[in-house]
């Protein structure tokens, strides 16, 4: 067994191939290959030096050591976004080719029996999977690619060298996968497109395996903003007051009068 190498991973999956029929899935595999050694071209890029594990509708590439980031992501990425817009231009819905893509950076096996072993592979393409990233290439049907990048990416790469990306128009989502007990952040964009506008869908607040989070304390001390007044066994959620014969309005159904002569409960 060889020694891991720290790599730059990328993840690619087709959007609807199996719901193509036989020939159109043929179709998309070849208009794929081309379109991806084209757009590493005109960035300078040699596809030929990627390692790759195929899958038909889509591959993992490990790229080489001396690769640049800032050029894989930020050049690279937009220009295959532009070509799959003028691909998909002239083409029925069924003919066209739209990519979700992951990025990633870590340590993987190259001698794998079966694959590359290694975290940073298996966490690259839970990236490519994710619900948000596939619902957010699906809100804009012109686009070409839907972008995720791990934190790391993100920071180290997407917002100091962005190169042809906007960083303010990625947002943060949360990645998961309940049945893999995967849960991680990563960061999403759809290439050239105003995403201020798209929410991405609810996601569980509690970490995967761990217990929900603690509810706020509702009940607080009396002025505390937004958080209700108690006194006793009362609890007021509502309008705040405090001090005497100040009256709250809140859950408790009638006004409650606190402090003061004649008091009421």
């Amino acid at each position: 067994m060889r020694h891991p190498e720290r790599r730059l991973l990328i993840s690619v999956d087709m959007e609807r191939y199996s719901r193509r029929s036989n020939l159109q899935q043929y179709d998309a595999q070849e208009n794929f290959h081309t379109l991806l050694r084209a757009a590493a071209a005109d960035v300078g890029l040699d596809r030929v030096a990627w390692t790759t594990q195929q899958a038909g509708d889509g591959e993992l590439a490990i790229l080489p050591r001396d690769v640049s980031e800032s050029r894989v992501i930020g050049r690279f990425v937009p220009e295959l976004n532009r070509q799959l817009r003028a691909f998909n231009s002239s083409r029925t819905a069924a003919g066209q080719v739209r990519l979700r893509v992951a990025v990633h950076q870590g340590l993987v096996h190259l001698d794998g029996a079966n694959g590359f072993p290694g975290h940073a592979v298996v966490h690259v393409c839970r990236l490519c999977d994710a619900a948000p990233v596939r619902q957010a290439l699906a809100a804009f049907p012109e686009a070409g690619v839907a972008l995720v990048v791990s934190t790391e990416m993100y920071r180290d790469v997407v917002r100091e060298y962005p190169e042809e990306l906007r960083p303010e128009r990625f947002r943060r989502i949360e990645v998961e996968h309940p049945e893999k007990e995967f849960r991680e952040p990563a960061w999403l964009c759809v290439i050239d497109e105003d995403m201020s506008s798209w929410s991405p869908p609810d996601q569980p607040s509690a970490p995967v395996g761990g217990p929900p989070p603690a509810k706020p304390d509702t009940g607080g001390g009396a002025g505390a903003a937004g958080t209700g007044i108690r006194t006793g066994d009362i609890r007021v959620q509502g309008q705040n007051a405090i001090g005497p014969h100040a009256t709250a309005i809140g859950s408790v159904g009638r006004d409650a009068v606190f402090g003061g002569e004649g008091s009421s409960r």
